[in-house]
């Protein structure tokens, strides 16, 4: 696989983590994507394929909750989203998820939505 667009390269660095990260029923594998106005998390079970819980800053009820500063294209809707995402793992029973940062940097966003998560009650 030739590295000719930054997507080549994310996807690269995708299946060389895919490689190592996989997701169960007791923790399920955390992915994340951002997009540049959005970030998007999912709990994936990958034995089943199944999306176990989702979160993201198009929702409506998260739209609801954003304020002035927050958006999805900044950290502090990323914050927001972490902790989405960990509230709704932990009130269907699970406390330990697997982090996928999906080929992007571990900063930023990408960085923020661990962290929060991880205040949040998450462990990984």
């Amino acid at each position: 696989m030739k590295i000719r667009t930054k997507e080549d390269r994310r996807d690269r660095i995708k299946l060389r983590l895919r490689k190592r990260i996989v997701g169960t029923a007791e923790r399920p594998r955390l992915s994340v994507f951002r997009s540049g106005a959005h970030v998007y998390v999912q709990a994936v079970d990958d034995a089943t394929g199944n999306t176990v819980a989702s979160a993201s800053t198009v929702e409506p009820s998260m739209k609801a909750k954003m304020g002035e500063k927050v958006r999805g294209g900044n950290i502090a809707g990323a914050q927001l989203i972490g902790q989405a995402i960990a509230e709704r793992l932990i009130a269907k029973g699970l406390k330990r998820a697997v982090y996928d940062r999906n080929g992007f940097l571990y900063h930023g966003r990408v960085r923020a939505v661990a962290e929060s998560a991880r205040k949040a009650g998450l462990e990984f």
